[in-house]
């Protein structure tokens, strides 16, 4: 069998036993390995500094910080909280703070919106000392744009202790018995009468 003479691109094949320079290759390799890495530290540092940016203006914008969202704190802050009822739909957060401002400090005032963003017609105070909540209960029935206004200390809701709506008894439902036999809501049954056989 004749030895087929193969067309090679680029460098020749080399023969066997013959050693190969890959000192070239090596190089090339070890290179990228490095602009590879110095690369990934650059978007590490990127992210991380992002991270940190991220967490300032979750910061900000709350108002809060960020890990005082525990029960003890939610707790605290209810303390010195009230819940405003009836408020006008047109109020701003800004008029109820005025309302409110001759009781002590003002924090925050949240008036709760549906997922339309209309307001619902009632909002909560928060106030810096716990002091300013029993003056502001005193305002209890005053005025504002015409509405009188509910105030009343703030609840502290307890995870899954939801209050039971219950219907009451119903004697047409079965629950929780099942009614006695011969049980009728228009009274008891009439007797059962044979009929009169006719005289013939």
């Amino acid at each position: 069998m004749e030895d087929e003479e193969h067309e090679v691109y680029g460098q020749e094949i080399p023969v066997d036993g013959e050693d190969v320079d890959m000192s070239a290759a090596g190089d090339d390799a070890a290179k990228e390995l490095d602009e590879m890495k110095r690369r990934l530290k650059e978007m590490e540092e990127e992210a991380a500094a992002l991270r940190e940016m991220q967490a300032k203006v979750a910061k900000e914008m709350q108002g809060v910080d960020p890990n005082a969202t525990s029960s003890e704190n939610k707790e605290e802050m209810d303390a010195r909280s009230v819940f405003v009822g009836n408020v006008d739909y047109a109020c701003t957060p800004e008029e109820v703070q005025q309302h409110f401002n001759s009781c002590g400090t003002v924090n925050r005032v949240t008036i709760l919106t549906d997922k339309f963003g209309q307001p619902k017609g009632f909002a909560y105070v928060e106030f810096v000392e716990v002091e300013a909540v029993q003056e502001a209960v005193k305002l209890n029935e005053s005025e504002l744009h015409g509405r009188q206004l509910k105030v009343a200390p703030k609840r502290t809701n307890v995870p899954g202790m939801k209050q039971p709506r219950g219907r009451g008894f119903n004697p047409y439902h079965g629950h929780p018995y099942m009614r006695p036999y011969g049980y009728s809501p228009y009274g008891r049954f009439p007797r059962f009468r044979r009929p009169r056989r006719p005289y013939f």
